[in-house]
């Protein structure tokens, strides 16, 4: 009898069984591993993945744990950042892994402060194998540079003919009492994801990358959204920003998105080149031909020197369906990338809705300037296609080994922002923790505006250098991994604050302490009938303070993302302040969790409602320039007059306060900036502010200036003149942003039609001229561009003499006025104004001046001719 089938039927069952079980013992041996370090348990994050114990991979060297005093507000998980792994000597971790397989490797650093540990004493290496990815790194000094709380940094590890990881931390020997720690450690198995890469500048070469060792510098989701790890494709667990802060110039195109109904089919592309969310959206130049020629498509990254980096490029098209229908060059640090043949993704995917890849390589040289990559795109002509534009879908930049090394330098902190951190953590430690520098960090203001949350919370990087006697090689450039950003208060772990503890004791003598019981009286136990206002701190209430003073009292809410950071730079700010035309702080109330600003009360509201508002009479067009000078004259001393230069950050019409006579008063210094000096023109900081008013060179570059306040209040001049607010979402895209619509408007000469239609042909139009010259100066994409705040109260101040002029005349459209003497004001010489105006003039040429005119006898340019304070 044949019995072939009855032997073979069971010998069958067992050989699937038994590549089952190898593939399961393969996907074991493979798994990720996500471990919260110095933690006995591990724990859940915010995402909910699970991550565990690193005690199972201890392996040579002593370590002790320990656990953060206090969790950042930006920490939105515990896990893995409260618990830390402390080296004071080498260790090393040994880790399985499969042979010859790519792999991330992720570490998380959070420089709190530890029990009987200075986290500035921290300087440290990191090896994998013989890999050197960190070398006299101090996660300190790096959060301070680029003001986060926590640090991620991301490699990808060449396949190795071994079955084990062996990753050693080794504290400096440079610096008595160093050690090193670690917060998280992500181990990841990946696909071989690396090839050849084009040689920028040579197309006909390339750079072998399969067997590099590579850092993660940066992973952008091209006009789309933020793309959480575990959202990733492929199971690689990788986070993807969106582009914005990283263009230049205020040409950013438009963003694109892919048809709902459109599927992306990845074809010859594994899934997990990147997310279907990459592919689906894009940022391309925009419909108009001749813009579109006029510019590149630009986008600017620092990185560090002497390194060679793989710049991938990601394309989905899913708009045009043809070869030679959008056709583009791409240039890389001012060389060809791609311009023989130049880019047309229907040319190397066949059909729309497949995506693709390009990867190019370039080297950056140690030279002034050259840290730094630009990628920039522009149509092509000579194929003459259907339509001249670029589009780019997902960007990634990653660093290469130099003989075993991906180790760059530690960031140098400018002085300024030495000092005021310096100053900072000296007002906001306590007793038990003077001797720990703590990392300071801020929130992004405004950032509910029109959705677009996700992309402030970028961190913009600033450039790095070498701490000056230090032999430091830590690259400061780093993926921005999710929340990366600080928040403006730090927080213990119970979620209880001593604000008052934070004041100096000049801020304290300074203003007076109010008991909570006095605010709850005068505000009538926070009855709402008393809110007045609210804002990024809280509400605001009217009340009456010891039977007669009337006061508005700011609240702090607990669920705001400003905070005892916020609170305390308020009174330390106000307190040290007199000015007619800056809001004037009473004192304050800190008390049972409560957190209270006590002002003078403002009569008449802010700006923004008797623009907006249509119940109350509109503002005449002398009313509006008195307002905007006496708040260019709050900045300017806030500029120029106080003992350091102060930058309000924050600067819109919500802001600007009027009393019961109309006189303007800024207000809300809770995200202010000071340094002693400005000798390196800029403080280097998280990004602050409101949308719409946001000053475009500060959001790509993180370095502050005082041109910053300026850019805002070009927005709040235009706001005036037009009425309508600096945001509208309702409105179609180019209208969107007051700025851009107003400069727009200002180019084509057609701004009178878009200006509030109750002042048209109430304004002298050489007043107007004046007017939107100074609020278009002020909107200058580069801050070098703008005026000071001196240069636009002058102006302003001119445009209410033209306008003054013209009424006593009569007129509405006199183009001259006539001094006291009958010479004609442009006939005024120089000789009498500031030198300031001479020698750094931003609105108008020397010759311009001249034909300016200036009553010198006039009291409304004292504060110019004899500015106080300095």
């Amino acid at each position: 009898m044949y019995t072939g089938p009855r032997i073979l039927f069971p010998v069958a069952c067992m050989c699937v069984l038994l590549l089952n079980a190898i593939g399961v013992w393969c996907a074991k041996e493979e798994a990720s591993l996500a471990l919260s370090c110095g933690s006995d348990k591990g724990g859940t994050d915010a995402d909910g993945r699970k991550w565990d114990s690193d005690s199972k991979y201890l392996g040579s060297g002593e370590s002790k744990t320990a656990m953060a005093t206090f969790q950042d507000p930006s920490l939105l998980s515990q896990v893995p950042y409260m618990d830390a792994r402390i080296f004071s000597k080498e260790f090393s971790y040994k880790f399985p892994i499969a042979s010859k397989k790519r792999y991330w490797v992720r570490f998380h650093f959070y420089p709190s402060t530890y029990p009987g540990l200075n986290i500035s004493n921290s300087y440290f290496s990191v090896a994998a194998n013989d890999i050197t990815l960190l070398s006299n790194f101090s996660a300190s000094i790096t959060a301070q540079a680029l003001t986060q709380a926590y640090l991620v940094r991301e490699y990808s590890l060449a396949p190795v003919d071994s079955d084990s990881l062996t990753i050693t931390f080794k504290p400096s020997d440079k610096y008595p009492g160093s050690f090193a720690f670690v917060n998280g450690i992500e181990l990841v198995p990946t696909p071989d994801l690396f090839d050849s890469a084009t040689l920028v500048g040579f197309s006909d070469q390339s750079v072998d990358a399969t067997s590099a060792n590579m850092q993660t510098m940066f992973r952008l989701n091209v006009a789309g959204q933020y793309i959480p790890a575990n959202n990733d494709s492929g199971g690689l667990l990788r986070t993807w920003y969106d582009d914005l802060p990283y263009l230049y110039g205020a040409a950013i195109g438009v963003n694109a998105q892919a048809d709902a109904k459109l599927e992306i089919n990845y074809k010859d592309l594994p899934d997990y080149a990147a997310p279907v969310d990459v592919y689906r959206t894009a940022r391309s130049m925009g419909p108009d031909k001749n813009v579109n020629l006029g510019y590149n498509l630009t986008w600017i990254f620092q990185v560090d020197a002497n390194f060679t980096y793989v710049v991938r490029l990601h394309f989905c098209e899913f708009i045009f369906s043809k070869i030679n229908q959008r056709v583009f060059n791409i240039y890389i640090n001012n060389q060809t990338a791609q311009t023989d043949p130049p880019a047309d993704v229907i040319g190397w995917t066949g059909e729309q809705g497949v995506p693709t890849y390009k990867d190019y390589t370039v080297y950056i040289n140690d030279g002034p300037g050259d840290e730094e990559i630009w990628v920039a795109m522009r149509p092509s002509t000579e194929s003459k296609p259907e339509y001249y534009d670029a589009l780019l879908n997902g960007l990634e930049i990653f660093k290469m080994d130099t003989a075993k090394n991906l180790a760059g330098p530690n960031p140098q902190l400018s002085e300024m922002l030495a000092k005021a951190e310096l100053t900072s953590t000296r007002s906001f430690s306590n007793e038990n923790t003077s001797n720990n520098i703590q990392v300071i960090g801020g929130a992004a203001g405004g950032a509910a505006a029109i959705g677009l949350v996700a992309a402030i919370c970028i961190v913009v990087y600033q450039r790095k250098r070498r701490i000056p006697g230090t032999d430091t090689h830590t690259s400061s450039w780093l993926p921005i991994y999710g929340h990366s950003q600080t928040s403006g208060t730090k927080s213990t772990i119970s979620g209880k604050s001593n604000a008052s503890s934070h004041l100096s004791a000049m801020a304290q003598g300074l203003c007076r302490r109010f008991s909570l019981p006095e605010i709850r009286q005068a505000t009538k136990n926070f009855d709402e009938s008393y809110v007045i206002g609210v804002g990024g701190f809280g509400k605001v209430y009217k009340g009456v303070l010891d039977g007669k003073t009337k006061v508005a009292i700011k609240r702090s809410n607990p669920s705001s993302e400003q905070g005892v950071n916020e609170f305390v730079t308020e009174i330390e700010m106000l307190s040290k302040l007199r000015h007619k035309h800056l809001v004037s702080l009473i004192g304050f109330c800190e008390e049972d969790e409560e957190m209270c600003l006590v002002y003078d009360y403002m009569a008449l509201g802010t700006l923004r409602e008797h623009i907006y508002n249509i119940k109350k009479p509109h503002l005449s067009w002398k009313q509006r320039l008195e307002i905007c000078i006496g708040s260019a004259r709050g900045l300017h001393y806030l500029h120029t007059g106080a003992k350091y230069t102060i930058i309000h950050r924050d600067v819109k019409t919500t802001n600007i306060l009027l009393d019961e006579n109309w006189v303007a008063k800024v207000s809300d210094f809770g995200l202010s900036k000071t340094g002693p000096n400005m000798d390196n023109g800029h403080v280097s900081t998280v990004v602050k502010g409101s949308f719409g008013y946001l000053d475009p060179e500060y959001f790509r570059r993180q370095q502050l200036t005082e041109k910053s306040d300026i850019y805002s209040f070009g927005v709040v001049l235009f706001e005036v003149l037009c009425a309508r607010p600096a945001l509208n979402p309702s409105l179609p895209k180019d209208q969107v942003s007051l700025a851009d619509w107003a400069l727009n408007n200002t180019r084509k000469g057609t701004l009178e039609d878009i200006i509030d239609p109750h002042l048209k042909g109430k304004i002298v139009p050489e007043c107007l001229k004046k007017f939107s010259d100074t609020a278009e100066k002020c909107l200058s994409d580069n801050g070098i561009d703008r005026p000071s705040m001196g240069d636009v109260l002058w102006n302003l101040e001119f445009c209410l003499q033209l306008e003054e002029s013209a009424s006593s005349d009569g007129s509405s459209t006199r183009s001259s006025r006539r001094g006291a003497s009958g010479t004609s004001s442009e006939d005024i010489s120089l000789r009498n104004r500031p030198p300031l105006h001479i020698s750094n003039l931003s609105l108008g040429s020397e010759s311009d001046l001249n034909e300016e005119a200036e009553d010198t006898n006039s009291a409304i340019f004292s504060q110019i001719v004899n500015p106080t304070g300095r």
